[in-house]
């Protein structure tokens, strides 16, 4: 099966825009500081951007607001070639409740997560095509957990829907991830060690507890 490359595809707009001397408005979605940390750096040479905090897959609430707070303070840390803002979503649970319903019991990685994707994705497709933005993108791709293909895939069907440029990614190519985890310790992060919902969090207790037996066995 051929491969698409996402990177690529990216370094295509890039060289454009470089070609061009434009900077566009970049709508990005982010689930927290450190996942967003390389983006932003990264990015943040090419376009001006509004960074879209909205994940109501995550709990409890307060985990929430500190994710919330550091990706805040992370914003104010940096010096940026262009102008990176701030947009804060409601936090609204129950819409990831419902979108997931019934899948429940499906194993992190699969179709559940795939629909919470859409979720976040969606509502940052709509804003950017409600605020006349040029493009819109995610941070999700930056994990080494998550499907670079299915992200981008849910942003081009978006993308035809509202009728605003997805930017494709897979910012976890050419050591993204790795430089998001220097930058992270740089700037003092939180780094959380689940996704965020309590399915995933329940994932990781689960892993915790059979390393601890494994150890003691």
């Amino acid at each position: 099966m051929n491969r698409v490359n996402y990177q690529k595809e990216l370094d295509l707009i890039l060289d454009e825009l470089r070609t061009e001397k434009t900077v566009p408005r970049l709508l990005l979605h982010s689930c927290c500081a450190p996942c967003s940390s390389y983006v932003l750096e990264y990015l943040s040479d090419y376009f001006e951007i509004m960074v879209f905090f909205f994940n109501p897959n995550i709990a409890p609430e307060a985990e929430y607001r500190h994710r919330e707070e550091e990706l805040q303070r992370l914003i104010s840390e940096m010096r940026p070639a262009h102008p990176i803002s701030f947009l804060r979503g409601e936090y609204e649970p129950r819409r990831f409740y419902e979108t997931v319903r019934g899948l429940e019991e499906i194993p992190e990685g699969g179709e559940r997560c795939f629909a919470c994707y859409r979720l976040r994705m969606e509502e940052a497709a709509r804003l950017a095509a409600e605020g006349g933005y040029d493009y819109f993108t995610t941070t999700l791709s930056i994990s080494p957990l998550k499907r670079a293909d299915k992200i981008n895939e849910i942003g081009r069907e978006l993308e035809g829907i509202y009728k605003v440029k997805h930017l494709p990614s897979d910012f976890k190519k050419r050591g993204g991830y790795q430089r998001s985890i220097v930058l992270s310790r740089e700037h003092h992060l939180y780094r959380q060690d689940f996704c965020g919902c309590v399915f995933s969090r329940a994932e990781r207790e689960r892993q915790k507890q059979e390393a601890c037996a494994a150890e003691t066995t």
